[in-house]
């Protein structure tokens, strides 16, 4: 999975619809290899950004949990520390 791409169910406060555009333009970079595409192939780029954002909002609305939603906060701190850890500097 690209690393950019994050976890967006079963989140407090829950994921905004930036977050889902934002998932779904880092995977259609990682699929196609482009950042950003030609002028011939933007039209494609955009229609298929738009069409994950709209399956992936259907699937984070359609999907069911009984645990208890985690904290985005939280959640952040603890990959910091792991990223501190990581990349310790000398």
């Amino acid at each position: 999975m690209c690393r950019n791409i994050r976890t967006l169910f079963n989140y407090d406060p829950p994921s905004s619809p930036a977050d889902v555009e934002a998932a779904a333009l880092q995977y259609v970079r990682k699929v196609s290899g482009y950042r950003s595409p030609s002028a011939a192939n933007e039209a494609a780029f955009k229609r298929a950004v738009a069409e994950i954002a709209a399956a992936t909002t259907t699937l984070l609305d359609s999907l069911e949990t009984k645990a208890p939603p985690r904290d985005r906060g939280a959640e952040i701190a603890k990959a910091r520390a792991r990223n501190a850890r990581r990349f310790r500097t000398a």
